[in-house]
């Protein structure tokens, strides 16, 4: 068996590579979508080939901003159901495609609620986690999707105590994101902090929160009548239309309901431009981000589960 990376010539047999499992995969239209737009690259997307017949046994998928000098996610992760050891040759891969990327992406798999008591969905999962784990990604997260919808729910009053205004100075961000930082239950934060201080997390956030579709000047700072910083939303977009982009509290203004006014703005933002949906997601123990997606009418859809590298071992 050979390892290498993919190249244009290979794009026929790609798309005949075939998933029949209950999980999200890289599809013949999407294959082609992300190629064409830059998310998806040949060099990002790694083979294993039978030495003999030189066909596709296996193949690893990797996502990313097309612009970004690397790859963020793993998208797909596909071995022939033939091959003898599915586990170590898919481990294989993703080990051949880290060394040469220079970085662990986390991979990320979209499933049903309730894939737990799929077996099918269990099954696809299992062999692809414990080969992820065997590659170093060893970190398990799951993330609820929610949607709001037009047609499902209304659009939010604006709030009553709070002023939102843009800023055109990324270091007003970085300052307030600083700040939401602290306490803070999403898991993404908690892992960056963990081998950077507040600041250099904030400036790679919103880097990183630059390079999504929606538009820069979407982005709000959100003010107390007296004029204090209470927190940061952040209406944006990816390939597949509006999302919530990014909220937070400072901490000295938690539990007082203000998740509530921030979700609002960004819904209500996006409604009148025209939005019929849009999709968030939030990790599944962050249960007071999660009542406040279903107080805003927010529909739980989806699940996201994500593998990604300890920190501390990279």
């Amino acid at each position: 068996m050979r390892f290498r990376p993919a190249v244009k010539e290979d794009l026929d047999r790609l798309l005949g590579c075939v998933v029949d499992e209950s999980i999200s995969w890289s599809h013949p239209e999407r294959l082609l979508s992300f190629l064409e737009s830059g998310n998806y690259h040949f060099d990002r997307i790694w083979l294993a080939l039978d030495d003999q017949s030189d066909e596709i046994l296996a193949r690893a998928v990797w996502w990313g901003f097309p612009d970004g000098p690397k790859p963020l996610a793993l998208d797909c992760l596909y071995v022939r159901p033939s091959v003898r050891d599915r586990v170590e040759v898919a481990a294989e891969l993703l080990r051949r495609g880290h060394e040469a990327f220079g970085v662990v992406p986390a991979y990320h798999v979209f499933v049903s609620n309730g894939w737990r008591d799929e077996p099918k969905a269990r099954a696809a999962i299992a062999w692809r986690w414990e080969a992820a784990g065997r590659a170093g990604l060893t970190e398990e997260l799951e993330r609820l999707r929610y949607a709001w919808t037009s047609a499902e729910a209304e659009v939010p009053e604006p709030s009553e105590r709070l002023v939102f205004r843009g800023d055109d100075d990324d270091e007003a961000f970085v300052a307030a994101f600083a700040r939401v930082a602290a306490g803070s239950l999403d898991f993404h934060t908690r892992q960056a902090l963990t081998t950077m201080d507040p600041m250099t997390q904030a400036r790679q956030d919103v880097s990183d929160y630059r390079l999504l579709e929606g538009d820069r000047e979407w982005w709000r700072l959100a003010y107390d009548e007296g004029g204090d910083l209470v927190g940061v939303a952040l209406p944006s977009a990816n390939n597949a239309g509006p999302v919530v982009g990014y909220l937070g509290v400072v901490p000295e203004r938690r539990g007082q309901g203000y998740a509530d006014d921030l979700l609002g703005e960004i819904t209500r933002f996006h409604a009148a431009r025209g939005a019929q949906r849009i999709v968030a997601d939030t990790d599944a123990e962050n249960v007071p981000m999660a009542r406040a997606f279903e107080r805003a009418g927010y529909r739980n859809f989806a699940v996201r589960l994500v593998l990604s590298a300890n920190p501390v071992n990279t």
